[in-house]
């Protein structure tokens, strides 16, 4: 029987990835709520295991492969945190991971990667499929593929970070949460938290968070199919570089309220308020949702507006570029 990603399974994922996974924190900061009028809460997944979300997504799907899986190993491919997270998640487990990164994939990544154990395979990002490199290696090792985000087990990993914004609020006397907003590449964490609210805190409004030329998933969105957007330069938001939604993801992420999109500039401001008035390093694709709020895509004067903060694995030359202010978006 096939496995579906459900809000049950978003549950078990809780418990699976208990002890071991960071409960991370929800914070708020009194600049951030003066400046907006309203008060936003931020989930710090910047202080996740191997600095961002993607842990709890590849531990949930790596810590339940069966002793024969584990002796054959893992294959992924991803531009950074995944690849972490699945280097990380395989060494604890007791298995082997090979990982298919783009030769452009920020240092501090790779490195990460082998930090963790991991082997990589880089690839031309614009003329290579990782998808095919990945399945082939998979298929010539006979290792378990795990996917970044069109995966059940994976998306209901990441949507334990809706459930603990949910509990987390209601732990701190928050009677509501008006409006979410969550960066969106492939759609694993969106969708995932997207199961969580439906199901806890339906009332709220959430919103996907995109780079301006990667903005598939809105483009998608309008259209009602999954499509890839237009030929795009590039962008410091490595993370959130996919062509299109994912298959799995993109029917729960249909639920969304709409698509905001940032430029490369506005989330550099993001990255830059982020270090000077919260002391927390983003990476760009982690700031988005914040580079949203400052940018005033949305108007959450008088509103209660989680956010979250999805990752800190940022290149630390791009980094000092951008808080020193001399990135030209």
């Amino acid at each position: 029987m096939t496995h579906t990603a459900s809000f049950q399974g978003v549950q078990d994922a809780a418990r699976q990835i208990a002890g071991v996974a960071v409960r991370t924190p929800l914070i708020e900061s009194p600049a951030l709520n003066e400046r907006l009028g309203g008060r936003v809460l931020m989930k710090a997944e910047t202080l996740q295991y191997a600095g961002a979300f993607k842990f709890r997504g590849a531990y949930n799907r790596i810590s339940r492969l069966t002793g024969e899986e584990k002796s054959r190993g893992v294959v992924a491919y991803s531009s950074g945190n995944h690849a972490q997270a699945v280097a990380a998640a395989a060494r604890m487990v007791g298995t082997s991971a090979i990982i298919v990164m783009p030769a452009d994939s920020p240092k501090v990544k790779v490195e990460g990667v082998i930090a963790f154990g991991g082997e990589v395979r880089m690839y031309d990002r614009y003329t290579e499929s990782r998808e095919a490199i990945g399945e082939e290696i998979a298929a010539t090792r006979g290792s378990v593929l795990v996917r970044p985000f069109d995966d059940p087990f994976i998306i209901e990993g990441q949507g334990t970070t809706g459930l603990e914004i949910v509990e987390q609020t209601r732990e701190a006397g928050v009677e509501r949460i008006d409006r979410l907003l969550c960066g969106t590449s492939g759609g694993g964490l969106m969708a995932g938290i997207n199961l969580a609210m439906a199901a806890l805190s339906p009332g709220t409004v959430v919103h996907g968070v995109e780079p301006a030329a990667y903005n598939d998933t809105e483009i998608s969105l309008k259209a009602g199919e999954r499509l890839t957007h237009a030929p795009a330069p590039g962008t410091i938001c490595d993370a959130l570089m996919t062509d299109r939604p994912g298959e799995l993801t993109f029917p729960i992420n249909r639920r969304l309220a709409g698509i905001l999109t940032v430029t490369d500039a506005e989330v550099a401001e993001a990255v830059r308020f982020a270090f000077r008035h919260l002391k927390l390093v983003v990476e760009p694709g982690g700031a988005v949702s914040l580079a949203a709020l400052l940018a005033g895509k949305l108007d959450v004067a008088g509103q209660t507006t989680a956010i979250v903060l999805s990752g800190g694995n940022v290149d630390p030359a791009l980094f000092a570029a951008i808080i020193e202010d001399r990135f030209e978006g």
